[in-house]
């Protein structure tokens, strides 16, 4: 399928893919007139690729991190590269505490259940 094709059937933008294409990402066959032809593995690729991009990971992760996902594994450490992956996941659960932690401790000041350190009355429930 050309460029065009795949971008309708994963619902990414041409210049998206061809940014994956510089990335490393997809390696598209170049016909003799110099169009873009991928295979049907391109759209399961493509929708990966999103669905890292989308967790927050930059493109050196993901560039090392779609050929582990591959048909045909690579010689290097994909075993190194899921650890990384673990480690963002783990660095997004602690963030999610923290700001879960912080809307508590809001919660509580708005309700007048907890007032600021230095002030002896509730906050001003108007304001």
């Amino acid at each position: 399928m050309r460029i065009g094709e795949l971008s309708r059937a994963t619902g990414t933008s041409t210049r998206a893919l061809r940014y994956y294409e510089e990335q490393g990402l997809l390696a598209p066959e170049r016909l003799a007139n110099g169009y873009r032809e991928y295979d049907e593995e391109a759209v399961r690729r493509v929708a990966f690729i999103q669905d890292l991009y989308r967790a927050g990971l930059s493109s050196e992760v993901v560039r090392d991190i779609v050929p582990c996902a591959g048909v045909e594994r690579p010689a290097g450490d994909c075993a190194g590269l899921l650890r990384r992956v673990r480690q963002v996941r783990d660095q997004l659960a602690e963030q999610e505490a923290q700001l879960a932690a912080r809307r508590e401790m809001l919660e509580r000041y708005l309700a007048g259940a907890a007032l600021p350190a230095g002030l002896d009355s509730p906050l001003d429930k108007d304001a």
